[in-house]
């Protein structure tokens, strides 16, 4: 998934970053709420982890920009107040899932996980197709039974192209999903990911280049 970490607290924001990453995720970093409507019209995320304390622009106005755009992006508020009252507050600006500090990371990840299946059209649990079996949640791939061992890039695109069920998908929309926004949009890390796949897939190839449009399973 693309996930925007909203964080005053740098040390907090990497360490949620990094952890996200760990599943394979994608994630960018922004320090406070102007920054994070910046990204927001610019990207197309599937959650949004958004601190409710920030500067320049409070959490709260952030939270009801997101939700006043209809977007599918989930918002997942954090706050350091643990009153019932602040988070009926929080969920009643339309945040859709709402966690108190501190909080444990593992617990974080399977929040963020749970508001990423509602971002995104109903998909099974296991993602099947040509022979692949992927398991998003253990993290495992297998063709035709044999355990295929992936980097979490070569993992996060394999799991694009599987969620779009024989559709081709683009190396625009890969390098949106599979990688942050310092990703050079001009690289070649789409075309490098998917060979590397395709190698470590085995023969016969299974996904497939189509010219001018992108990459498919079918």
């Amino acid at each position: 998934m693309r996930i925007l970490v909203v964080e005053d607290e740098p040390l907090l924001a990497d360490s949620v970053a990094k952890w996200l990453r760990g599943d394979a995720h994608a994630v960018d970093v922004v320090n406070d709420g102007a920054a994070a409507l910046e990204r927001v019209g610019v990207h197309d995320y599937d959650v949004v982890v958004l601190d409710r304390d920030l500067p320049v622009v409070h959490g709260d106005d952030v939270c009801r920009e997101i939700v006043a755009g209809d977007s599918p992006v989930r918002v997942l508020m954090l706050t350091a107040a643990t009153a019932v009252s602040e988070r009926v507050s929080g969920l009643t600006l339309g945040a859709d899932d709402y966690l108190p500090k501190p909080f444990a990371f593992p617990e974080l990840s399977a929040r963020v996980t749970a508001l990423g299946r509602r971002a995104r059209p109903a998909a099974p649990p296991i993602l099947q197709r040509a022979g692949i079996r992927l398991d998003p949640h253990r993290r495992e791939v297998f063709r035709d039974g044999r355990y295929v061992p992936l980097s979490r890039k070569e993992f996060a695109v394999l799991a694009e192209l599987l969620r779009a069920d024989g559709a081709a998908v683009s190396a625009e929309q890969l390098l949106e999903k599979a990688w942050d926004e310092h990703a050079d949009p001009f690289t070649n890390a789409v075309r490098v990911a998917v060979l590397k796949l395709r190698r470590k897939l085995g023969d016969p190839p299974v996904v497939l280049t189509e010219p001018g449009v992108g990459y498919r399973i079918p």
